[in-house]
């Protein structure tokens, strides 16, 4: 099993005491981690895209640029591109050009986003939503691997004999398909032969596994070989405790505290946004969050693995507003008690081939 960080850079003040960093501040948080990250031996580091919401990350490519220059080796993933609002163009030239100052070390997690607010500000129909990735997607993935593209769609002018540059640096970047709700990604991964990253945030189990299940059988029906369909699969956000009575102990009213922080009443009852897991003792024992021993966080990581097969684990050590240093520690004992047996238990050849 490969291992992943990733931030969505939430902005919120901490749940319990109202703090809230600058917003300058925050930016650093998270490139310092990510250096951190790197220097753990963490195979990706991943930033989302949010155009709604307290949120810093409506320019994951400008952070990914200063990220690429303080790293040398660890993948840069983004979480998720959200095609759908963006022009395919320029998305094909701002992370051709990051896949270039890194050395080829950027692949993309496109969908749709988890914010429907986000396609008024746009000036786009969320009504079209679907149609909107599907075209911007596909007319991306041309850009990437053809030169000279003709080009005729529904949402942006048509293209004659276009050539985005620079090319990406060695070959098209990898498109990994996020998945969160909706059997619509699953599809789309599985037409083009592509992998599917599932949330795996917020819903039980059985959800997002229905997903990974409609994708390998469909990516097999679409005529591509079973053992390429790669999975990868994010988590509801990492504490770490000695024992499962110090993690509940410690961590009960910071991660209930953040639960109501969090909650979406207009959003009430539809899938994806707010957590069914309302206490922390609901969280350990069947939410996708990663609470408790290093021995429980090994287990629960199985227990997704065996439903799901995947290949990579993405964690998450901002999403309660812990300090750097709570972080840092937080990925330290990750990396040093927990990934070396997932990777044992759990081998994946990603990024080897």
């Amino acid at each position: 099993m490969k291992f992943q960080v990733l931030s969505l850079i939430g902005h919120a003040p901490h749940p319990l005491t109202g703090e809230l960093p600058s917003a300058a501040d925050r930016l650093e948080q998270v490139l310092a981690v990510g250096e951190v990250a790197e220097r753990l031996g963490f195979d990706a580091y991943s930033l989302g895209e949010r155009h709604a919401g307290p949120f810093l990350s409506s320019s994951p490519s400008v952070l990914l640029g200063a990220l690429a220059a303080r790293t040398s080796r660890i993948r840069l993933l983004t979480g998720v591109t959200v095609v759908a609002i963006l022009d395919p163009v320029r998305v094909a030239e701002d992370y051709a050009t990051l896949d270039q100052l890194s050395r080829g070390r950027i692949e993309l997690v496109v969908g749709k986003g988890a914010e429907a607010g986000h396609f008024d500000l746009f000036g786009l129909d969320e009504q079209r939503q679907w149609d909107l990735q599907k075209e911007k997607f596909e007319l991306l993935r041309r850009l990437w691997t053809e030169e000279g593209v003709d080009w005729e769609g529904e949402f942006r002018p048509a293209l004659r004999n276009t050539t985005t540059l620079p090319r990406p640096y060695a070959g098209p970047p990898r498109i990994w398909h996020g998945s969160a709700t909706s059997l619509n990604s699953p599809e789309l991964a599985a037409r083009h032969g592509d992998p599917l990253f599932t949330a795996n945030a917020i819903q039980p189990r059985e959800a997002y596994a229905k997903l990974i299940a409609h994708y390998r059988r469909r990516f097999e029906e679409y005529g591509h070989d079973p053992k390429d369909a790669r999975v990868a699969a994010g988590s509801g956000g990492l504490l770490i405790a000695d024992t499962a009575e110090q993690a509940v102990s410690r961590y009960r009213d910071l991660y209930e505290a953040k639960v109501r922080q969090s909650f979406r009443p207009d959003l009430e009852g539809k899938a994806g946004y707010n957590t069914p897991f309302r206490t922390i003792e609901e969280a350990v024992a069947d939410g996708p969050q990663l609470i408790g021993s290093p021995q429980q966080i090994i287990d629960k990581v199985l227990g997704f693995h065996e439903v799901y097969r995947h290949d990579l684990q993405s964690v998450t050590v901002d999403a309660f507003g812990q300090s750097t240093a709570e972080q840092i520690e937080t990925l330290e004992r990750f990396a040093e008690e927990i990934a070396p047996v997932l990777r044992k238990e759990a081998p994946s050849t990603l990024w080897e081939d």
